[in-house]
């Protein structure tokens, strides 16, 4: 079982195919998977704005009612990095993909690395 408190609710299903994802499914079928480090992120926005948290839920929510199948993922785009969990029906969304949507806005302010190329 899940430790993610959010979606105790829901029905969770085992995919043998993405084990380190976690899959969750609404009353309505509707499906989305959890990947690891995306929850790290979503966790750390609750941190960032915790009044905000009730308002990403249910984006999250209507964002995987409207497209059926989500993988919520924690890959960088800007590395190209492919997500863990492997679906070819499901859409792809990053935890910037889903703040954007009610107008969150994070700036990776990351540096990068201190070496040279």
């Amino acid at each position: 079982m899940s430790a993610y408190l959010e979606w105790k609710d829901l029905k969770q299903i085992k995919d043998n195919k993405n084990p380190f994802s976690t899959l969750f499914e609404y009353d309505d079928g509707s499906r989305f998977y959890i990947e690891p480090i995306y929850y790290s992120y979503l966790s750390s926005v609750y941190i960032q704005f915790p009044d905000k948290k009730e308002e990403i839920l249910k984006e999250m929510e209507r964002i995987t009612r409207k497209n059926k199948l989500v993988i919520f993922t924690g890959m960088d785009e800007e590395y190209e990095d492919e997500p863990l969990t492997k679906n070819e029906d499901a859409i792809v969304l990053t935890i910037y993909d889903v703040l954007n949507g009610i107008h969150i806005y994070i700036d990776n302010k990351s540096r990068g690395s201190d070496y040279g190329d």
